[in-house]
C-alpha cells in the first residue's frame, strides 16, 4: 500500500492528511484541538501544592504537585491521537506514516503510538507547522522528505 498518513500536530491541535502517493496532493483525515492544553494550571485542576510545618518553627514545607496538569492533558492528547492512528492502521488506511510535531510533544505522542503504528513511521521531524496553511504545508513537506533523502 502506497497511502501515506502526516501528522502535524503540537500540544493544543492535530490535523492528520493522507497523500495516495509522492505526487498527489494532501487531502485531510481528521483534525483535533485540546483547548485544555492552553489553559493556566490552576484552571486544569484545583490541586495545589499542600503544606505541612516540618517541626515547631513558625515556617511551613511546601510540596509541589506529583506531575504537571499540563504534561497530563498533553498525554491524554497524544493518546487520542494515536487511537486515531491505530484505528486507521486496522482499517488498512496507510502504509506508512510521518509526523511533523512540536517539541516536547513530539516525544509524547511517540510514547503513545503502538507498536504496529511505531512499525509503519518513515520520518518524524521535530517542527511545528499547525500553523501553516494547505499550499505552504504541502510545500514543506516536500522540502523535508527531499532533504531526508
Amino acid at each position: 500500500m502506497n497511502t501515506q498518513w502526516i501528522v502535524v500536530a503540537n500540544a493544543a491541535s492535530a490535523r492528520i492528511f493522507r497523500r495516495e502517493s509522492a505526487k498527489a496532493p494532501l487531502a485531510p483525515v481528521a483534525a483535533f484541538t485540546r483547548e485544555e492544553s492552553r489553559l493556566h494550571a490552576s484552571a486544569l485542576g484545583t490541586d495545589r501544592p499542600g503544606s505541612q510545618a516540618a517541626d515547631n518553627s513558625q515556617g511551613l514545607t511546601h510540596f509541589e504537585p506529583r506531575s504537571d496538569l499540563h504534561r497530563k492533558e498533553h498525554q491524554r492528547f497524544a493518546k487520542e491521537i494515536a487511537r486515531q492512528l491505530d484505528e486507521g492502521l486496522k482499517a488498512g488506511a496507510f502504509g506508512t506514516l510521518t509526523v511533523f510535531a512540536s517539541d516536547p510533544f513530539m516525544g509524547e505522542l511517540k510514547a503513545e503510538l503502538s507498536e504496529a503504528v511505531s512499525q509503519r513511521l518513515k520520518a518524524a521531524h521535530n517542527t511545528d507547522l499547525t500553523h501553516v496553511g494547505i499550499a505552504e504545508l504541502e510545500r514543506r513537506i516536500c522540502d523535508a522528505q527531499s532533504a531526508a533523502l
